[in-house]
């Protein structure tokens, strides 16, 4: 593994990790981490230590408004969480995938896939619809979402309106005990564009094979949504929905190295090596 550092979203940093094969890759994988998440939580060094071990170079990484740094204990920029938006994160995810593509970070070249978990299989959904919309090179072979949810915004007309209102949300970190903000800008931004953030808009747009992974007892992001997203993909997508999976597939964080993953996890991790086969070769 190594660590790097690009420029993101108004000039902040983007800290990305790489697992890279001994041998020649056969493609690439960015891992987007969700809502309250970061890229060292979790299931995410587990996903790109067995990405890496199918033949990709695998990226995850801290979007550069998400609050955390290298230091893991607590969200050390909450200014920065304050501030994030849907196009930050869009636009942290085009200069990651730049970045392969001019060779600053591993990957030059190779076949692209987009990960998301959550929040990030938003984002990944979003990011690989523009693509494909706008012709932009390189496009993904390939897109996985993980209990991703079919919307930029869940909330009722209610709390929107008191978001309005009161000038943010307020939000609680279990993990860190921290009281954490949304700006209200992260909902206008959302209703002064619909366009850019319809989530199935953007799937429709979508031309290369997608795959939506979704636990059945997730309890923060109904499997609803996982069905909801691969209604709007047609052909192209292939449903997993996990038995007794939650919105983590039953991962402790953090899952030490020796630790064995989930049932359900490694049904999720089944799942995503046959999608990669699939698509990028064996």
């Amino acid at each position: 593994m190594s660590d790097w550092e690009i420029e993101g979203a108004e000039g902040q940093a983007i800290l990305g990790t790489a697992h890279e094969p001994g041998g020649n890759a056969r493609g690439v994988a960015l891992i987007a981490h969700g809502f309250l998440g970061y890229k060292d939580y979790g299931m995410f060094p587990r996903l790109g230590a067995v990405l890496c071990e199918n033949g990709l170079i695998a990226h995850r990484f801290n979007f550069s408004h998400s609050g955390m740094t290298r230091d893991t204990a607590s969200f050390e920029r909450p200014d920065l969480f304050e501030r994030d938006t849907w196009r930050k994160h869009q636009e942290d995810l085009d200069r990651v995938i730049s970045a392969v593509g001019e060779g600053r970070i591993a990957g030059r070249s190779l076949p692209l896939a987009l990960i998301g978990h959550s929040r990030g299989g938003v984002d990944v959904l979003l990011c690989a619809g523009r693509r494909f919309r706008e012709g932009a090179e390189p496009l993904p072979a390939g897109v996985v979402t993980l209990a991703a949810p079919d919307a930029t915004c869940l909330w009722d007309e209610n709390t929107r309106r008191e978001v309005l209102e009161r000038g943010f949300a307020a939000v609680r970190s279990n993990r860190t005990g921290q009281d954490l903000r949304i700006d209200a800008a992260w909902l206008r931004e959302q209703m002064e564009d619909p366009e850019y953030h319809n989530v199935l808009g953007h799937v429709r747009r979508i031309a290369c094979p997608l795959l939506v992974i979704h636990g059945e007892e997730d309890p923060t992001v109904p499997a609803a949504c996982g069905a909801s997203i691969a209604s709007a993909a047609g052909e192209r997508v292939r449903l997993v929905l996990i038995e007794g999976g939650d919105h983590v597939f039953n991962t402790a964080n953090p899952l030490g190295e020796d630790e064995p993953a989930s049932g359900q996890l490694s049904a999720a991790i089944a799942a995503m090596g046959g999608f990669v086969d699939e698509v990028m070769g064996r």
